[in-house]
């Protein structure tokens, strides 16, 4: 009886904390119905172009928790607070050039044609449902809050996994943002959190919108997968192309190497500028992120005319060095005669007119 009881009371506690807003909840109705009729549907979830598992074949799960949380990876937090500039969030660019602030991991602030887009807002002390879980922010890079972002046009939303949409950022941001655009599925966690439903715009792959007559956002592939609770692929994951009358921009939120940048580069391309992720990568999970040759590669794939590797620098969500990712996408850039822009955190870029490249991380 007493066995009973605490399998009753293990089941009644895993209901409550998974009802919990930060968990968002799953397309439901007309959205659901829409993601079930897109043509990587089945099985009850969506699909990545190409088969993706999540681990290699002969590696479990249990394997990766243990090389995770048993064995030792020195050098994943830095030794002192990084280098971060305070900056100029409200105004606009300066230029016609567009600039780009680049806050930490995948969160980056975007000026253009009078415009200001806000990518996957992270400011939270944790990349995950409780403060208290999971890896910390980096000493330094808590400059910049939530609360800074005032009056921003589009917000940009590339997935659903706590490292792109957190929680307490976007109760803290929606409601002076003018509108949302993100993956199909992902608005059913944006309206549980009580966010407009008018303001919300959810594309699927090879979608686009056109805002304030000047910006187009279309939604093109990625290969990954999604998941705030323990259903995955229930929500849809993106990258955008972000076209102005200035620039072309490719916004890779996360994505594992394959054959699909060089579509996307024969369809849309060439960019401006690629911002892709090159950090949080590892050997037991190859097709879901990709290894900072990778990214070279997919910068060329897409036809990329300048590369700025992102997803590093704020949080340590797999074993390598905090700094190993940018180090090894400069030297692999490096070979393949890439241009490439690395800012410090917090620091302004000004496409062709502004481009650091100074290599801060060795001094940090």
């Amino acid at each position: 009886m007493i066995a009973l009881y605490v399998i009753l009371f293990i089941v009644a506690a895993f209901l409550v904390i998974t009802n919990l807003p930060v968990f968002g909840r799953l397309p439901r109705g007309l959205r659901l119905a829409k993601t079930q009729q897109l043509s990587n549907y089945s099985n009850g979830a969506l699909q990545n172009l190409s088969v993706t598992p999540m681990q290699p074949e002969g590696v479990s799960f249990f394997t990766i928790l243990k090389a995770f949380f048993f064995e030792k990876h020195p050098g994943k937090i830095p030794d002192r607070p990084l280098p971060f500039n305070q900056p100029d969030l409200d105004s606009q660019a300066k230029s016609s050039a567009p600039e780009i602030i680049w806050f930490g991991h995948s969160s980056y602030l975007i000026k253009v044609d009078g415009l200001r887009i806000l990518v996957d807002p992270v400011f939270s002390k944790a990349p995950s449902p409780f403060s208290f879980i999971g890896s910390k922010a980096f000493p330094g890079t808590d400059v910049v809050k939530a609360a800074d972002f005032k009056n921003i046009d589009v917000l940009v939303i590339t997935h659903d996994h706590y490292d792109h949409l957190d929680y307490q950022s976007i109760l803290t941001i929606a409601p002076g943002v003018k509108t949302i655009v993100t993956s199909l599925g992902v608005g059913e966690h944006l309206e549980k959190w009580g966010i407009n439903t008018d303001k919300i715009t959810e594309l699927a792959w090879n979608e686009s919108i056109t805002l304030f007559n000047s910006l187009e956002l279309t939604a093109v592939p990625a290969r990954h997968f999604t998941g705030r609770k323990f259903k995955r692929n229930q929500t849809l994951w993106s990258a955008f192309v972000l076209k102005t009358v200035s620039c072309k921009l490719f916004l890779g939120g996360d994505s594992g190497y394959d054959s699909h940048f060089m579509q996307i580069g024969e369809t849309y391309g060439p960019f401006d500028l690629a911002l892709l992720e090159c950090g949080q990568y590892n050997a037991y999970w190859p097709y879901i992120h990709m290894f900072p040759e990778d990214t070279v590669q997919a910068a060329i794939d897409l036809k990329a005319k300048v590369l700025m590797p992102v997803h590093w620098g704020k949080f340590s969500l797999a074993m390598h060095p905090w700094n190993e990712p940018v180090k090894r996408v400069v030297a692999a850039a490096a070979l393949k005669n890439l241009p490439l822009v690395t800012p410090a955190l917090g620091e302004t870029v000004i496409l062709n007119e502004y481009m650091p490249t100074k290599n801060w991380w060795l001094e940090a």
